[in-house]
């Protein structure tokens, strides 16, 4: 098994650990995209596991809490790839431990849910 499958298998562990504590738990999907794998929960993609680790878009308020609070950093997939305006690489000691990555699990579906877009208008013509 490659390294990299090693590190994303793990990363897919912790996600889905965190999951089994929310009631009810989510049903997660993954796909695989860019080298790293997309992750979803009845809507919009939430999270994803890369090289980089995981990350999950979060509002604002969240993001600079988990940066400020445990030393999260903005998502940046490789150093000449742009910084992430809405996903954060959750630390270590939160993503290994599934009382504490819940919540943000959590907060990180309900947030993506909000982004779903709105179906469009059919206009006269």
């Amino acid at each position: 098994m490659s390294e990299k499958k090693t590190v994303l298998d793990g990363l897919r562990h912790d996600l889905d650990a965190a999951a089994e504590t929310l009631a009810p738990p989510p049903v997660l999907r993954f796909r695989s995209m860019f080298g790293g794998v997309g992750v979803y929960a009845d809507g919009p993609m939430f999270a994803s596991l890369s090289d980089a680790g995981l990350a999950l878009k979060l509002p604002p308020a969240d993001r600079q809490e988990l940066i400020e609070g445990w030393g999260a950093v903005p998502l940046q997939y490789r150093p000449d790839a742009p910084v992430s305006k809405s996903k954060v690489v959750i630390p270590d000691a939160v993503r290994a431990d599934p009382e504490r990555l819940a919540p943000w699990l959590a907060r990180s579906i309900a947030f993506a849910a909000k982004d779903v877009p709105k179906a469009r208008r059919k206009t006269k013509n």
